[in-house]
């Protein structure tokens, strides 16, 4: 049975990858299990300067997952490229993903630079979906335009093949990721977050201080499946599924869909083994599934 996916000229030893900001930066995971399971990760979302994020509460829970509103809180690029990934080399062997962001076309250009030396990242996952950064993040991922324009920028920089993380909160998602892949995109992840908001009948406002934020879990999965379907079919490049993964099943159902690899997010917060037992439930689906190769059912569902 092979589990192996080859993607963007790296051999993933597995399709499962912890998303972006429900992870951290990795190490913090191996106090609770052998990371070395995972196929890779994408690590926090990192900028030029250090960010402290939204003021609090920054959380909000939902019958179906969660609302956050974190505002991409890292400590710098400078301090990721060397202190973060030093610390996570110690516990974890393969290559990861590094996960950018920015206010303007300058931020992100100089950031994807910092990474272009690091050994350890194999590829940049240019976030322009993030709804909870005003000024930046999904300000990048709604208009096809600015989106390219971005990513034009970016490649003219970049040692690493790049990876643009698309917004669901557009009008038509498939317009972005045409835009991007034009642009010189590599490959595309989706879905980010939906964006949402709870209010406390206490008090009767806004849970979240920024009063919105991005919904994630569970209650997004049917949303983000269609959009991966849509996407991997409207594209040649490869594309990174996630948004509401929770099991080994789902992970099958991204990759009908058109998904080369999965990322779990929302489902790591809620039990910080997710990942492990999805990696350790796939060769029983596959089986179940008389399965003997993961590569085989990538877009098969038509």
């Amino acid at each position: 049975m092979d589990l192996s996916i080859k993607f963007l000229d790296h051999i993933y030893k597995n399709p499962i990858i912890p998303a972006s900001g429900c992870f951290g930066f990795g190490y913090e995971f191996a106090e609770y299990y052998d990371i070395n399971c995972l196929g890779s990760m994408s690590l926090k979302g990192t900028t030029l300067e250090p960010r402290y994020g939204n003021p609090l509460p920054r959380i909000a829970e939902c019958p179906a997952g969660l609302i956050n509103s974190i505002g991409l809180q890292n400590p710098g690029v400078e301090k990721v490229a060397t202190e973060e990934i030093e610390k996570l080399s110690k516990v974890y062997n393969d290559k990861v993903i590094a996960n950018v962001g920015g206010h303007s076309v300058r931020e992100y250009v100089e950031t994807v630079k910092r990474f272009n030396d690091v050994d350890k990242v194999c590829a940049i996952e240019l976030n322009i979906s993030c709804p909870n950064v005003k000024g930046g993040g999904m300000a990048f991922g709604v208009d096809p335009s600015v989106a390219a324009n971005l990513v034009r920028e970016v490649k003219k920089v970049s040692k690493k093949p790049i990876i643009v993380k698309l917004s669901p909160n557009v009008t038509d998602i498939v317009l972005m990721a045409i835009a991007v892949e034009a642009a010189g995109a590599d490959a595309i992840s989706l879905i980010n977050t939906l964006v949402g908001m709870r209010i406390d009948l206490k008090s009767g406002k806004p849970i979240i201080a920024v009063k919105k934020g991005g919904y994630s879990g569970p209650g997004i999965f049917p949303v983000a499946l269609r959009m991966v379907y849509e996407v991997s079919h409207a594209v040649k490049i490869p594309v990174i599924g996630m948004g509401g993964v929770t099991n080994a099943y789902e992970v099958l159902e991204m990759m009908y869909a058109g998904a080369s690899l999965v990322m779990v997010g929302a489902a790591n917060l809620i039990d910080p083994y997710a990942c492990k037992k999805i990696v350790d439930d796939l060769p029983k689906v596959m089986a179940e599934y008389k399965i003997e190769n993961l590569k085989d059912i990538i877009g098969r569902c038509e």
